[in-house]
């Protein structure tokens, strides 16, 4: 019994490095045919009910990790910027009572670039949201209406401008590989988005998921993806252009000027603590993987009987956590340091990393390892998918 109080003790420190918060506010005006993140339609939602069971949530993880002050929040969707801002000042200042904010605190939220939300960008700042990320997805109406959003290039770009404006940073996502998409036509996009002046743009490449309607459209012959190797040249030149706009890409879909980057996504990448709360929303903390309840009507039950949206609350083994660490840390230019691993999870790096795939896969310049750092390599990143199962011997 000594031990095990010992080990929540040390967990608890205040010195275990940053905390983040992830809070998740599930509802959207409509699907979008490409997306299987956790969002729903609904034609009302009952602000109040939200708000206390959110609150609630909110409180039940901040008994089990206390003394660490949050180094982010992050609103994430679903559409965040749907929230009523006083909802959304709500839970900051309750988060701040619960944990305190780091000087410098990066507080981040979703949002749809459309004329109605962007009404509501000033009253976000207000409550304490300093860096926004918008959905503008494309700079062309004719892919914005393929892709299914509800807004134009010229609504976009007014959200846009309204968002710099009003936020301390600014950062917008875009997704390439659309069908019928030419090199010549996304350098053109992309050099416009870079005329903006943002400091952080998001590229992604567009994924047919399971269950989505493209997925649909895809098994009925419908709709017919970008090749594989037109998708590697696409990404090669997000990584030149960007990079030559002085962008470069810190993880393998986002681009960001010199401390422009996502504070709150490091967090992530890099394997830290991070509290997750709202409707499906995952966290690790304490050495613990944690799920929500993801459909929000199952949500606000199980807030209703236990006081928490917890699904899943399980451990994590060395082997997982070290798996995981090494899957998302993989993703950064910035790459894993293997004895920070080692030393976090008590395992070898021999048991982690496959030694003799990795020097195979050093002399085809595909990975990098130097003083005991694994890294992935511009010309691998492309193969990171195929890369992981190879170098990864857990």
């Amino acid at each position: 019994m000594h031990e095990r109080a010992s080990t929540t003790e040390n967990l608890n420190r205040s010195d275990m490095g940053p905390l983040a918060l992830y809070i998740h506010w599930p509802f959207c005006v409509s699907k979008c045919p490409y997306c299987d993140f956790n969002s729903h339609v609904r034609d009302q939602v009952d602000v109040a009910a939200w708000q206390s069971a959110l609150l609630a949530d909110m409180a039940h993880e901040a008994a089990l990790v206390p003394g660490r002050k949050l180094s982010s929040i992050f609103f994430g969707g679903g559409t965040p910027s749907l929230m009523p801002p006083a909802l959304v000042e709500t839970l900051i200042a309750a988060a701040e009572r619960h944990w305190g904010f780091a000087d410098d605190i990066e507080i981040t939220l979703e949002a749809n670039p459309s004329s109605v939300e962007a009404a509501n960008f000033h009253d976000l700042a207000g409550a304490g949201v300093n860096r926004v990320s918008l959905g503008l997805q494309s700079l062309d109406d004719q892919t914005l209406e393929f892709l299914g959003r509800a807004h134009d290039v010229n609504e976009g770009l007014a959200a846009l401008d309204t968002a710099q404006q009003a936020f301390e940073r600014v950062s917008f996502d875009l997704i390439y590989a659309r069908p019928g998409q030419s090199l010549d036509n996304w350098q053109a996009e992309l050099d416009r988005a870079l005329s903006f002046g943002t400091g952080h743009l998001s590229l992604y490449q567009l994924t047919i998921e399971p269950g989505t309607r493209f997925e649909t459209l895809v098994r009925t012959g419908k709709l017919v993806p970008a090749d594989d190797d037109h998708c590697a040249d696409l990404f090669e030149l997000n990584r030149n252009i960007m990079t030559a706009a002085g962008l470069p890409a810190y993880e393998i879909s986002n681009h960001a000027r010199p401390g422009q980057e996502s504070r709150h996504n490091l967090t992530y990448w890099r394997y830290q603590d991070y509290v997750g709360i709202g409707p499906g929303a995952h966290g690790r903390r304490l050495e613990q993987a944690t799920e929500r309840h993801k459909k929000p009507e199952n949500f606000l039950s199980a807030v209703e009987r236990n006081g928490n949206g917890l699904k899943v609350e399980q451990p994590l083994s060395p082997e997982t956590r070290a798996m995981e660490a090494l899957m998302m840390g993989l993703r950064l230019a910035e790459g894993v340091d293997l004895a920070d691993l080692q030393a976090k999870t008590g395992l070898p790096v021999a048991a982690m990393v496959d030694g003799a795939e990795v020097e195979k896969l050093c002399g085809l310049g595909f990975v990098e390892q130097r003083e005991g750092h694994l890294t992935i390599l511009p010309k691998g990143m492309p193969l990171l998918d195929a890369l992981l199962p190879k170098i990864i011997a857990l």
